[in-house]
């Protein structure tokens, strides 16, 4: 029988999935909203959201994983983080069914993928008959990160949610839990695990926690206020912990600053704030020591020793805060007598703000990579694309979070990853690097560039995303997700390729590009041309990578490029 928080539920996901991609089945939809709730905490943009999910076949019970590392997402092809003694692994992985009930076989199958997984003796290699592509390179992710930490005693969580639409969970199931949690602890006898059923009224639960948009923080002194409405003020070091902290103690990453939050910073540094925070006697106070924390808001007001911050975003003092943070989460500290310096700066506009993000950090060894975002470039782009229906993600998540269209909000890196592929002809690079090829100087100045025609950006993304649709709807072969990544940036060189008629088209003649001549003929061809060349070399994760299978479809584009010019 039905119950009110089920149909309420199935309501909830039919307006949200009409709301943001339609074109989604509803298994689909339902898997990418639960992840989205699971972790909500965590601010993930789409990219790398859909990056976790490996549900395809040959996935061992598993939908998707997610590997944190003192909460910062560890991606495919992220540099693994050098972090302290104790610091904290995260593992997510999620198991959702688009049912009314729970069953055993999920669990069951959890239980022996986690058997293999998690296994280190087993290879990546030795395991490709068993587990799908997409699951193996998440799981290398997890294994290269953990082994790289070992040495110095990193906590490890696991934290297992199986969703379903259901109402209850019968006891037979419940107690499979055990037998994950005894193969988990025969891999990492010191592991935590935490299991979590996932019912109707708890997806809807979660669906109605929103992120905080006014905090405040305890002062013991007033604070000294400023002409433009903002704040100079001195709080204790327990009081800023419960300021950037949630109820459940989880850090809130939303408060930080996209444009610097990636930012992992100086060891060096990191170690000498936290020797300051550690030193059991200390003659100064932590804020006499520390330049303190840079804080802008929309608003900010002052009474009864509370300072109320609106919209607050972290912009300086990164670091400083996630020691902080990592000191009294790590160390359950409750009694302590020091202070740090806040900031709190009240902007006018987004302008406003990010010359302050630029201003104050620019006396910090912040790598330029950190603060693309602030580049009037983006702005530029952000705007013309805006005219064109896409909602560009300089602000990482802030369209996301206004619910626009899954398929129109746009983000720097998988903008830079089209034009790597398309005018600099690095398909295989966009593929490895989805992340960080932004990061690189040389790369971010070829792709984001005032000299490019800024028509460029729209007509790239267009037709990608045209790509991407007819990639999911090719039927001869049906491609499966992990196919799908390996050749899309390849298949989109191949076509405005033939769209340009160059085998090595310039800026100007793809921003020229005639959107009404990308027939389906030739989008077929693209495909078929691509995936021919992809299936006959191997057809893995390692041929999509490689620089020859560039090589090989561009040979393949030239002979079709003659032959065309011949007819013609």
């Amino acid at each position: 029988m039905t119950t009110n928080q089920q149909i309420i539920l199935n309501t909830l996901l039919e307006q949200q999935k009409a709301t943001l991609d339609s074109t989604l089945k509803e298994d689909d939809y339902f898997h990418l909203f639960v992840t989205e709730q699971v972790l909500k905490n965590f601010e993930l943009s789409y990219d790398e959201l859909e990056e976790g999910i490996v549900d395809n076949g040959g996935d061992g019970g598993i939908d998707s994983i997610y590997t944190f590392v003192n909460t910062e997402l560890i991606q495919r092809d992220s540099d693994l983080l050098d972090g302290k003694r104790n610091s904290i692994i995260d593992v997510f992985i999620i198991q959702s069914k688009n049912t009314n009930g729970f069953g055993e076989t999920p669990i069951e199958k959890c239980v022996s993928s986690a058997n293999d997984l998690f296994d280190f003796t087993k290879t990546s290699d030795s395991l490709r008959t068993v587990y799908n592509t997409d699951l193996l390179v998440n799981r290398e992710v997890f294994r290269k990160q953990y082994l790289h930490l070992a040495s110095k005693f990193p906590i490890l969580k696991f934290h297992y949610f199986y969703a379903s639409k259901g109402a209850e969970v019968h006891d037979n199931v419940k107690r499979k839990v055990e037998n994950l949690r005894e193969i988990i602890n025969k891999h990492f006898d010191k592991a935590e695990l935490n299991f979590e059923f996932l019912t109707a009224s708890a997806l809807i639960e979660l669906s109605r926690r929103e992120q905080i948009k006014t905090k405040g923080i305890t002062l013991l002194d007033n604070p000294i206020s400023t002409q433009d409405g903002g704040y100079i003020a001195i709080a204790p070091l327990k009081n800023y912990f419960d300021f950037i902290a949630d109820d459940n103690g989880d850090l809130i990453k939303y408060f930080f600053d996209s444009n610097i939050r990636d930012y992992q910073g100086n060891v060096e540094v990191n170690s000498g704030i936290k020797e300051t925070l550690m030193t059991s006697s200390p003659s100064e106070d932590f804020w006499w020591l520390n330049n303190g924390v840079t804080i802008t808001a929309s608003d900010a007001s002052f009474s009864s020793k509370i300072l109320q911050i609106e919209e607050p975003q972290i912009v300086n003092g990164l670091q400083t805060s996630f020691e902080i943070y990592n000191y009294f989460r790590i160390n359950k500290v409750e009694i302590e007598k020091r202070n740090v310096l806040l900031r709190v700066v009240k902007t006018k506009d987004e302008k406003s703000r990010l010359k302050v993000i630029k201003a104050t950090n620019s006396q910090t060894n912040i790598p330029p990579a950190s603060l693309r975002a602030t580049d009037p470039i983006h702005r530029d782009i952000e705007d013309f694309l805006l005219a064109k229906g896409y909602y560009y993600d300089r602000r990482k998540n802030y369209h996301k979070n206004q619910l626009r269209p899954i398929n129109k909000i746009v983000s720097i890196p998988y903008l830079a990853q089209i034009v790597m592929a398309v005018l600099q002809q690095k398909p295989d690079y966009a593929r490895a690097r989805p992340s960080t090829i932004i990061k690189n100087n040389l790369d971010y100045e070829g792709i984001f560039n005032t000299s490019l025609p800024i028509e460029l950006y729209y007509k790239v993304i267009h037709i990608h995303q045209t790509v991407e649709s007819a990639l999911k709807a090719h039927s001869s072969p049906k491609l499966t997700r992990p196919q799908i990544g390996d050749i899309k940036f390849h298949v989109t060189m191949y076509l405005v390729c033939r769209l340009t008629n160059k085998l090595k088209p310039k800026a100007q003649e793809i921003a020229d590009i005639k959107i009404e001549e990308m027939t389906s003929e030739l989008i077929t061809e693209s495909i078929d041309n691509s995936y021919i060349v992809y299936d006959a070399m191997g057809g893995n994760n390692g041929v999509a990578k490689g620089k020859e299978f560039v090589q090989e479809v561009l040979g393949q584009l030239k002979d079709n490029l003659i032959e065309k010019k011949n007819e013609a």
